[in-house]
């Protein structure tokens, strides 16, 4: 294999996980078998000289430990007839690789701390870390492995499988012991099939215990069957040879090695068979095998993670659609009284000359008007037996607070749903979205629950404390509208005849008297409303400026087009400075922790994605 296969390898290693857990994809277990067999059956395993690891396994009173003294050439496990004695993993490495730490190291998960040297055998029969001893030259040149029973336990719970597992995933080929009682036990064979071929496929050598009145036939019948169960049709090419162990109470009681012959008639015996075994070419085959099947998972996983950033995406998205419907919610009136009365002022401001004099002059012919106002207000104050209509200023802010708490409350409520449904607020019907209804994502989890940790009256509170930045003319909006009279003045040589006529007016009339004109206030009797449309603001639906505009009932219909042409872009740039305020108020009351958490865990994905997308093509090239 090639050298650079190493590091495109190590950084797809280095990818997967973190990709995961930043989308929270319920695929943690196969991450971290994906990762296991990275490092301990591949990282670890490129140097040609690294040893072939073969373990031995089976059930529970299967004679492992006593096949295993046999092969390493020593009584170092204990034996007896109880299931379930051995509780750790014991290594038995040639002495070349014993004396390289990396070896020994490479043995089990890279987060593992190494083997440590086995003292006494006794040591086994206590839960803990995986041992080994040394053996010497003229055994077999490969690390054998005694590993845990796992099948044993009680209630549903086996004792000794996550280390028996956690063994069996690092080796390069497996001895499998099985018995009379359990060689069709589809529970063994589904477990043991998985080791071989969940990452790669791995060869195994059988060795059945069975009683001495067996023929070869059924022998091999009973072994077929159990290749059939771990491999399927390939089971030909996967078993390295069938053995056969004759029960024997002497050997259970360790008095008196095991004798293994083949199955078959003139087979090579089971040490033959293991020094026969081409390293080189079995371990090319293996990684082969591994790498393969490795990235095959991670391409699936990198696929699940694509999917599922577009899911996020798709949430962040309804999220601020609902935000911007929400702050619609919020926004549904426009305090048009004093908007144009700014806008009168500013108009006045930048009259010519003459039109000041003449805004002088009608300054002194209001000044009548003025006095009958003033004191009908005051007849009206001291005669009334109940208190008179809201002032245009006290409505607006009735309503805002309204239409605030509306707002707040609906958006608290959507984000922390099940289901964020972008909707109209006039009707609560929904609004067509992209991508429908979006799901709460996995990723914005933390920020949803800090969310519902904190007191909501607390967080209404702090929000409509703020109403002021709402209601209030800013100074963007103020140089808004100075920039709007700029702009009505520029046209007013090419207006029709119509707005000149209007525009006319609104010069002649004093400022008051101009605000007087448009909102109409003298005739509220008879006032019809009028709403301005503010066409595709922010991106969305039409939108109107809710707020009746009294106007007298006198007012010609051309006159009414053009105070609606006049409204519109004066509440267009309220509207579009006050939208930003309250947008501003929600994410940093509301929405902004769970925004950053969704744009971060996308911008950390993309990365990531683009990182595992560089691994798996030149992965793929080098192979």
């Amino acid at each position: 294999m090639k050298a650079e296969l190493h590091d495109h390898l190590n950084a797809l290693r280095a990818a997967l996980p973190p990709l995961a857990e930043t989308l929270r994809l319920e695929a943690g277990e196969d991450v971290r078998a994906w990762c296991k067999a990275v490092d301990t059956r591949l990282l670890t395993r490129f140097d040609p000289s690294f040893p072939l690891v073969a373990a031995v396994c089976g059930g529970g009173s299967s004679g492992k430990s006593t096949l295993f003294n046999a092969l390493a050439g020593g009584r170092f496990s204990p034996v007896g007839g109880r299931a379930g004695m051995n509780r750790r993993v014991l290594f038995a490495i040639p002495e070349r690789a014993a004396a390289t730490p990396a070896f020994v190291a490479g043995l089990v998960d890279a987060s593992a701390p190494p083997p440590e040297p086995l003292r006494h055998p006794e040591e086994l029969l206590q839960e803990g870390g995986p041992l080994f001893v040394r053996t010497g030259p003229g055994g077999l040149d490969l690390i054998l492995m005694d590993t845990p029973d796992f099948d044993t336990g009680a209630r549903g719970r086996y004792d000794n499988r996550r280390s028996a597992q956690a063994a069996l995933e690092a080796a390069d080929l497996l001895v499998y012991v099985f018995t009379n009682s359990n060689y069709n036990n589809r529970d063994n064979t589904d477990f043991v099939g998985r080791m071989l071929t969940g990452i790669g496929r791995r060869p195994c050598v059988l060795v059945y215990r069975c009683y001495p009145s067996f023929t070869a036939e059924e022998v091999r019948d009973h072994a077929m069957t159990v290749a059939r169960n771990l491999y399927g049709s390939a089971a030909g090419r996967s078993v390295l040879g069938v053995f056969r162990a004759d029960e024997d109470n002497r050997v259970a009681a360790g008095e008196r090695p095991v004798a293994l012959c083949p199955a078959e008639a003139g087979a090579p015996s089971l040490d033959a068979t293991l020094r026969a075994i081409d390293v080189t070419r079995l371990r090319r085959e293996l990684n082969a095998s591994m790498l393969s099947d490795l990235i095959g998972q991670a391409g699936a996983l990198r696929a699940r993670a694509a999917a599922s950033l577009a899911e996020l995406r798709s949430y962040a998205a309804a999220l601020r659609t609902v935000q911007e419907l929400c702050i619609q919610d919020a926004l549904q009136h426009v305090p048009m009284d004093r908007v144009v009365r700014r806008f009168a002022k500013i108009w006045a401001a930048t009259d010519p000359p003459a039109i000041k004099l003449m805004r002088r002059t009608g300054s002194l012919i209001e000044l009548p008007l003025r006095a009958v106002a003033g004191a009908v207000t005051w007849v009206r104050g001291t005669v009334a037996a109940v208190p008179g209509p809201e002032s245009p200023s006290e409505q607006f802010a009735r309503r805002l607070q309204e239409n605030l708490i509306t707002a707040v409350t609906r958006l608290h409520q959507q984000i922390l749903g099940p289901v964020l449904v972008p909707y109209r607020a006039a009707d609560d019907a929904p609004v067509p979205h992209a991508d429908g209804p979006a799901a709460a994502h996995p990723a914005a989890l933390d920020a949803r629950e800090r969310l519902r940790a904190r007191d909501f009256p607390a967080l209404l509170a702090r929000v409509l404390a703020r109403r002021d930045e709402v209601g209030n003319i800013g100074r963007e909006t103020d140089e808004e509208l100075r920039a709007l009279a700029d702009r009505f003045r520029s046209r007013m040589g090419v207006w029709d005849r119509v707005g000149q006529t209007f525009w006319a007016a609104l010069n002649v009339l004093p400022a008051t008297a101009a605000v007087t004109y448009v909102l109409s206030t003298g005739d509220p009797v008879g006032a019809a409303a009028v709403k301005v449309k503010l066409a595709s603001l922010f991106g969305l639906k039409d939108l109107y400026a809710l707020v009746a505009i009294p106007v007298t009932r006198g007012v010609k219909q051309a006159e009414r087009r053009q105070i609606e042409a006049m409204l519109a872009p004066i509440a267009r740039a309220w509207l579009a400075h006050k939208f930003e305020t309250v947008r501003a108020i929600f994410e940093q009351e509301i929405t902004g922790d769970l925004l950053q958490a969704a744009d971060r865990a996308a911008a950390e994905t993309e990365h990531l994605l683009a990182d595992i997308d560089r691994s798996l093509t030149a992965l793929g090239e080098d192979r």
